[in-house]
This record gives structure tokens, sequence and C-alpha cells, in this order.
């Protein structure tokens, strides 16, 4: 397959923090925010790899700094690296006070996608060639967040059994 540039999957997604976006405090709810990450991501990894794609994990979400009611959240999110029928996608949250201009890095995530052939199931996607710093960093990176993800799998196939839960329950 030809590899594909990061800057090909690259997606950029704003919205304003409305007050029902918001929690007790004026933020933005991390649900909410989760679901952006999501929507954003998933568009990235089907700009990769021009296929139907499930989220397959989740690994992290971090929360640096609030996004307040009337700021906009401005996500961009990119393929950083790939198996073979895999992506890995970073997303950034950055929020601005559109009053003053101030902008904050909000967030920050990775999560992994499976891209899905017409039968279903999971199909090869294109390599990614990283060209910025940013990218190639994420990318050099890439197998030691594969590592974790593969033992935290483990770790809760592990946790399943030992509680005897059955999958579909």
């Amino acid at each position: 397959m030809k590899p594909i540039t990061t800057k090909e999957s690259r997606t950029v997604q704003a919205s304003i923090v409305q007050p029902s976006d918001t929690n007790f405090h004026g933020t933005i709810f991390g649900g909410t925010m989760m679901a952006y990450i999501d929507e954003v991501a998933a568009i990235a990894a089907m700009r990769h790899s021009r296929r139907p794609v499930v989220t397959a994990s989740i690994d992290s979400i971090d929360f640096l700094s609030p996004a307040k009611m009337g700021h906009s959240v401005c996500l961009e999110a990119f393929v950083s690296s790939t198996g073979k029928t895999s992506m890995e996608v970073f997303v950034k949250v950055i929020s601005e006070n559109l009053l003053t201009g101030e902008r904050t890095l909000t967030a920050t995530s990775f999560l992994t996608f499976v891209a899905l052939g017409d039968d279903g199931k999971p199909t090869p996607v294109p390599p990614v060639v990283p060209e910025t710093d940013e990218e190639k960093y994420l990318f050099d990176t890439a197998e030691e967040r594969k590592a974790m993800r593969k033992e935290r799998k483990r770790s809760t196939e592990a946790f399943v059994s030992q509680l005897n839960i059955k999958k579909g329950i």
C-alpha cells in the first residue's frame, strides 16, 4: 500500500462551549469533550484509511485545563502511527477565550481505530509518513504506547477471567 502523510489525515473541528455543555463549575463536561474527541479522531482515521472505522480503544484523555462556557474548543487530530489494520490517532484540544484571544492547551488524547473492509472485518491500512517534528516524535514513541495498550488489555482479560465475567452480559 502507498504510504500516506500525516497531513492527509489531519482534521480540525471547532465548537463554542454552550451552557448545555457545562457542569456546575461552568466548564465543559468531560463526557462532552470525550464525544468531540472520538468524533474528530474517527474522521482522521477514515481520511487516512478511506474505510469505515471503529474505535478499538481510548488510551487516555488527559484534561490539562478547563474549557469554560463561551470559550471555543478547537480539536486537532491526525493518525500518528499504524499497524496492519489499526491506526493510532492523536488529538489535542485548545480552548480559546474568544474575547481576549488567550489560548490554552486543554486536553490531549490517544485513540486506536480499526479499519473495516466491505465484509465488516478488519482490513489493512496504509502506513503513515510523519513530516513535522511533532508528528515524528509521536511516530517514534508509538511502540511504547502500543506495548502499554497490550499490557492493559492483558490485565483486563485477566481481571474478567478472575471474576468469571462473560462477554455480552
